[in-house]
């Protein structure tokens, strides 16, 4: 029988190391995918590599429509969710595709700054158009069956800001917040998936609250300060042999 393995691009990024020496120390190579065989790897990489292999992986992705469909005091902001064609900005708006990455995330300031950006994409390219909001820090929560299995603090207004959970003051709350939010939409999330979550406003504001961001790919995610063996169980349910894939999960897998 072949042995188990972890594919990755040949380009690992550096952020990516300590996953990689988490799955060896787990007796799980790494390896790139000219070298894998189907029905046994697990998979670490984007979306762009993940179509492209014959590897018979289950990938779980949040569903596109998840994020528009929670209630907008889980996510602070308005949220819609269209396709490139049928979008018309008429004002600035946060734009950013459902879960993939071919289009920059980010605030767009018209039709015509959207339309240089998304040049050679379809009309049908699903998008989410947010209002514009500043968020003062944002986390990054890795899940397995519907509980936090490891997080890091990733930025604070906007920049890098790697940080532990452990060394956070706004990790309670953060967490108390997530914690409400499984408790009533575990189930239509996949069970490996990311969720990241934002503050609103500075310190002093006393509207200051958490919020949604939006939900990852597990397998196309920076774990920045989490445990990287804890987040690594979440990657491998998230991406591995589609004979392994739970009935909960079917749903979830992409397409």
């Amino acid at each position: 029988m072949s042995r188990r393995a972890l594919v990755m691009p040949p380009r690992v990024r550096a952020t990516s190391q300590p996953l990689v020496a988490a799955a060896e120390a787990r007796g799980l190579p790494v390896i790139t995918p000219d070298q894998a065989v189907p029905g046994h790897c697990h998979y670490y990489g984007g979306p762009g590599v993940a179509d492209t292999l014959a590897l018979d992986l289950a990938l779980l992705e949040p569903p596109d429509s998840w994020l528009p469909s929670l209630p907008e005091e889980l996510t602070a902001r308005r949220i819609t969710a269209t396709t490139l064609g049928g979008t018309r900005l008429t004002a600035p708006a946060f734009v950013k595709p459902p879960s993939a990455k071919h289009l920059p995330p980010r605030v767009y300031r018209d039709q015509a700054d959207l339309t240089a950006a998304a040049a050679g994409l379809p009309p049908e390219t699903p998008l989410l158009l947010s209002e514009v909001t500043a968020f003062a820090a944002e986390y990054r929560l890795y899940l397995l069956d519907g509980e936090i299995h490891t997080g890091s603090r990733y930025l604070t207004w906007g920049n890098l800001d790697p940080a532990r959970l452990a060394g956070d003051p706004e990790t309670p709350r953060v967490l108390d917040f997530a914690k409400a939010l499984l408790a009533g939409h575990a189930d239509t999330l996949p069970s490996a998936v990311v969720l990241d979550i934002g503050l609103t406003g500075p310190p002093a504001d006393p509207r200051r609250r958490p919020a949604v961001v939006e939900a990852n790919l597990a397998w196309f995610t920076e774990p920045y300060q989490s445990d990287p063996d804890r987040a690594l169980e979440v990657i491998l349910r998230a991406a591995g042999p589609r004979a392994e894939l739970r009935g909960r999960d079917a749903r979830f897998v992409r397409g």
